[in-house]
């Protein structure tokens, strides 16, 4: 997935582990939303984890995309967790809905 702002990767537990690179403004969110919902609604793994170690920044409409995620995750039952994220993108993500038992292993710099 070179050209795809999210790599995608099934670690051995079976969990989904999702990728963003860069900056995800508004020009990734179509390609976002269908990975997670695919994943989420056809994969069905256990865990789905969204590692944002590599976002500098989301865009509103990500933002709410990936507090989506968290619903559309409990509705199937699947664990969705939102790990390595910058303090200030995961200010942005619990200021958007995104419980904070979600949010795991913050950065301390942004």
């Amino acid at each position: 997935m070179s050209d795809s702002p999210v790599d995608v990767e099934t670690c051995p537990d079976g969990s989904v582990k999702l990728r963003p690179h860069g900056r995800i403004g508004p020009e990734d969110a179509v390609e976002l939303r269908q990975v997670l919902v695919h994943t989420v609604r056809h994969v069905r793994p256990m865990r789905l984890i969204l590692d944002l170690h590599d976002v500098s920044e989301l865009d509103p409409i990500n933002l709410g995309t990936l507090t989506a995620a968290c619903a559309l995750g409990d509705d199937h039952h699947v664990v969705v967790f939102l790990d390595h994220s910058s303090a200030r993108i995961a200010a942005q993500l619990a200021a958007a809905g995104v419980p904070h038992q979600r949010l795991r292993h913050i950065m301390a710099v942004s």
